[in-house]
């Protein structure tokens, strides 16, 4: 869920500005799943470009607050949210752990890295929402840890009706700064695809594991 559509459209524009999202509906990326896609999104570049680095942590840290106000504990999902997660509790003075996918195999086999009391309130970051498989793997860990998880705020999702499936299961409350639907009509606005790219974009969409180009 969006929370502010002006918010949603400017990163969309931001993201597309750096190529972290890259639409290519004529010549389309291989998923790890196997899935077709017109569409690559990689958040983590985010990083490398102080301003709009400034402008995500900012606002996903005003968004934190706007819902659950002041949680005890900011997560990271490893690896793409450990950065920007870092960010937005250094951003608001709070204490930060991070959540591997599979405990480590070595050492103390942790899967939470950072320290965390058994019942304390916890915002989990993720830079991106596909399935949401990995993200609530996530949840899982500090649920099994002891954590009050207050709810997950990512950078953006593709929206895709098995991923709302799955927060509904797990009563978890998503929000996004952005999403397919705001990025897909900012690319329009501004005419950085045309029609008949805007209808290939729509159309996947409505089914990509099918998707066909």
């Amino acid at each position: 869920m969006v929370l502010d559509k002006n918010t949603a459209k400017k990163t969309a524009e931001l993201l597309l500005q750096i190529n972290a999202i890259k639409l290519k509906p004529e010549n389309p990326f291989t998923w790890a799943s196997g899935w077709k896609s017109p569409i690559y999104c990689d958040n983590r570049i985010i990083l490398s470009y102080p301003t709009i680095r400034n402008f995500v942590r900012e606002e996903m840290a005003k968004q934190v607050e706007a819902l659950y106000g002041r949680p005890d504990v900011i997560a990271g999902v490893a690896t793409g949210a450990i950065g920007l997660g870092a960010l937005v509790a250094d951003y608001l003075g709070l204490p930060f752990i991070y959540v591997r996918p599979e405990p480590k195999s070595h050492g103390r086999k942790n899967q939470i890295e950072g320290y965390i009391e058994h019942g304390q309130s916890v915002v989990v970051i993720e830079d991106l929402i596909s399935t949401g498989k990995s993200s609530l793997n996530a949840v899982d860990a500090l649920l099994t840890a002891g954590a009050n998880i207050k709810g997950m705020l990512a950078i953006f999702t593709y929206g895709f009706d098995v991923a709302s499936t799955n927060f509904e299961k797990k009563e978890i409350e998503l929000y996004t700064l952005s999403d397919y639907a705001h990025l897909i009509e900012q690319a329009s606005d501004t005419g950085y695809i045309k029609e008949e790219q805007l209808n290939t974009l729509l159309e996947w969409r409505m089914n990509p594991s099918q998707w066909k180009q």
